[in-house]
């Protein structure tokens, strides 16, 4: 992870601010190791910083219900299967102007232009 993305989740309060050395340095005990692990892993799966925010308070009281967590991780799996829908659709309008494009013609009879400068050419699958 970068410095500035590490700093970035110390100024809003993902990670506490380390203790530093005597020349000013950062030093990172194992707990702020995992939770840096942790909100990677989460950005990853492209759970919002406000939802990693309460990711992580949640993760302070393991003896609660893990309701809210349940709830948090299926709006962003419908999240990620809204996007799949949407990138499938892509996929398949770019298969279609693909299909129909010029095979090394002339510019001026290429499809994937023409479809491109024209979105009344697309199946309208996407936005």
């Amino acid at each position: 992870m970068k410095v500035p993305t590490i700093r970035f989740y110390e100024k809003i309060g993902l990670l506490e601010e380390p203790p530093r050395t005597a020349s000013d340095r950062r030093l990172y005990d194992g707990a702020a190791t995992r939770r840096l692990a942790f909100i990677r892993h989460a950005r990853q799966l492209g759970f919002e910083i406000d939802d990693i925010r309460a990711l992580l308070a949640l993760s302070d009281e393991p003896d609660q219900p893990c309701t809210e967590v349940n709830r948090i991780a299926e709006r962003q799996l419908a999240a990620v299967e809204t996007r799949i829908a949407g990138l499938q659709a892509l996929h398949a309008e770019l298969t279609r102007i693909q299909a129909a494009s010029c095979s090394g013609g002339r510019i001026s009879d290429c499809r994937v232009i023409e479809a491109l400068g024209n979105h009344a050419h697309c199946d309208g699958l996407h936005a």
